[in-house]
C-alpha cells in the first residue's frame, strides 16, 4: 500500500517516524531562513550539513544520515543561493579531479581552477537523546526523544544559533523494532 510520508505510518511506536524526520528539517529550515545573520549578508556563508557531527545519544538506533540528507536538502531549496553548501564527505573525489586538472591529464572544466578546496564557515551539528520508561505492571513504554541542531562558526568556536530543541513524546503498550 502507498502511504503518505508526511502522515502517520502503518505501524507506529514510540520511536522516531517519517514525518518526524520532514517536521524536523521543516522546523530549522524556518528557523534558519528566518535569521539575517545567516541568509542576508554580502557573501553567503559556507556551510557543511553532514552526519559527522550529528549524534545519536538516545536509545533508538537510526540512520542518521536519512536525517541530515532530509535536513541539508531543504535547507539548500530554502537558501535559494543565500547560504553555499561545502561538500566535505566528497573530499577524496574532490582531491582526484584536482590532481587529474593540475597534471593536464584532463582540462580545467567550465569553472577553471582555484588555489584550493571552499573553506568553511560553519558546521550544523546535532544531538539525538532520549529518555525510556517502561510500566512493569502494565507494559507500557514511553520514550521522550529530544533532538537540537546548532551552527557552529569554524573559526571562532562560538554557536550564533541553536534550534528549538524536537521533542517528541510517545507511549505504547506494544512497541515496534526500528531498523
Amino acid at each position: 500500500m502507498e502511504l503518505d510520508p508526511g502522515g502517520r505510518g502503518a505501524l507506529s511506536g514510540i520511536g522516531i517516524e517519517s514525518r518526524d524526520i520532514d517536521m524536523m528539517a521543516d522546523q530549522v529550515v524556518r528557523e534558519l531562513m528566518s535569521r539575517p545573520d545567516f541568509i542576508a549578508s554580502a557573501e553567503p556563508p559556507r556551510i557543511v550539513v553532514d552526519s559527522a557531527a550529528f549524534y545519536n545519544d538516545s536509545s533508538q538506533r537510526i540512520d542518521r544520515n536519512m536525517i541530515i540528507d532530509a535536513l541539508r536538502a531543504s535547507l539548500n531549496r530554502a537558501a535559494r543561493g543565500r547560504i553555499r553548501f561545502i561538500s566535505r564527505e566528497s573530499m577524496q573525489f574532490i582531491q582526484q579531479e584536482r590532481e587529474l586538472k593540475r597534471t593536464g591529464i584532463s582540462d580545467v572544466g567550465t569553472r577553471g581552477m582555484t588555489a584550493g578546496v571552499a573553506g568553511l564557515d560553519f558546521r550544523l551539528v546535532g544531538r539525538m537523546t532520549s529518555l525510556d520508561n517502561r510500566d512493569g505492571s502494565t507494559g507500557i513504554a514511553q520514550r521522550r526523544t529530544q533532538v537540537v541542531f546548532e551552527m557552529v562558526d569554524l573559526e571562532t568556536g562560538e554557536i550564533p544559533w541553536t534550534g528549538q530543541p524536537y521533542v517528541i513524546l510517545r507511549a505504547s503498550g506494544d512497541d515496534i523494532v526500528y531498523r
